[in-house]
């Protein structure tokens, strides 16, 4: 199967090299010359394309005659502003018009849900209003107006390999957050669950949470992850109000598609030390 990924960064790289070793051409981008390389080493034939939202680079047209599009880019909501990311898909979905895509995948975020101090599931956000944020309502719902089958794909924060829980809490002095549940899902996670879903035969159309199905609270997961991997575990006080919380669940994608979690529980999750 021919897959192109648009945005080969933390997730699109090793998506992309676990796509070629399954035997799929691949075709990835990024929007740095010197990223190039590092696609061509591991299989996979690499564009420097850019959304600025404007399309930029050479080569958009031989990138997207493909079957799959993976959608992989960062919104980029704080830096931008919130009008930004809808205007990169807004332009994507004009280059799309007359493409042979067969499947769009788009990797959003579970900050599409409020904090409503309950479980959420994909139906509790279905329009901009629904959401926490909007921008990326917006941008999910301009690719599923496209009229070609959409996966979008709501993650969990991301961690595992380097990316270290207890590392971005390092030392920290009383922090109030430590009994808010976490809402993570581990990169190979991630990468299994897009594998699985495009070993669909037909296209599909759906909208799936993708987080591991445990949610500790924070101090846990802090305690779990510091200490053996050399960061001082942080201290914690006792919030001086209730902080709002959401626990996302990712029980449709495992009850519709029959998707196992390799990493059900972020205390459980594997690292590398650098």
């Amino acid at each position: 199967m021919k897959i192109s990924i648009l945005g080969c960064g933390w997730l699109g790289l090793p998506l992309a090299q676990q796509l070629v070793k399954n035997g799929h051409v691949v075709r990835g981008s990024t929007t740095t010359l010197a990223k190039l390389a590092s696609l061509r080493q591991v299989g996979v034939q690499p564009f420097c394309l850019n959304l600025n939202p404007e399309p930029m680079g050479v080569g958009w047209d031989f990138f997207l005659e493909t079957e799959v599009l993976i959608i992989n880019i960062p919104p980029r909501l704080e830096r931008a502003g919130s009008d930004f990311h809808p205007a990169q898909m807004r332009a994507l979905v004009h280059l799309l018009a007359n493409s042979p895509v067969r499947q769009l995948v788009y990797v959003s975020s579970t900050s599409v849900y409020p904090e409503l101090n309950r479980e959420m599931v994909e139906t509790d956000v279905a329009t901009p209003a629904q959401s926490a944020a909007p921008a990326l309502v917006v941008a999910e719902q301009l690719l599923q107006n496209t009229g070609i089958p959409t996966l979008v794909l709501r993650c969990g924060g991301l961690m595992g390999y380097e990316r270290i829980p207890g590392k971005y809490v390092s030392g920290k002095q009383n922090l109030d957050t430590g009994d808010i549940p976490v809402n993570y899902v581990h990169r190979d996670d991630v990468i299994a669950a897009i594998i699985h879903l495009l070993s669909s035969e037909t296209p599909q159309t759906e909208t799936y949470n993708v987080v591991a199905p445990a949610h500790p609270a924070r101090r846990l997961v802090y305690e779990a992850t510091c200490l053996p991997f050399g960061y001082t575990t942080p201290t914690f006080a006792q919030a001086p109000v209730v902080h709002s919380f959401k626990t996302v669940s990712s029980h449709k994608l495992m009850a519709h598609t029959h998707f196992c979690f390799k990493y059900p529980n972020p205390l459980l999750f594997s690292y590398v030390s650098v």
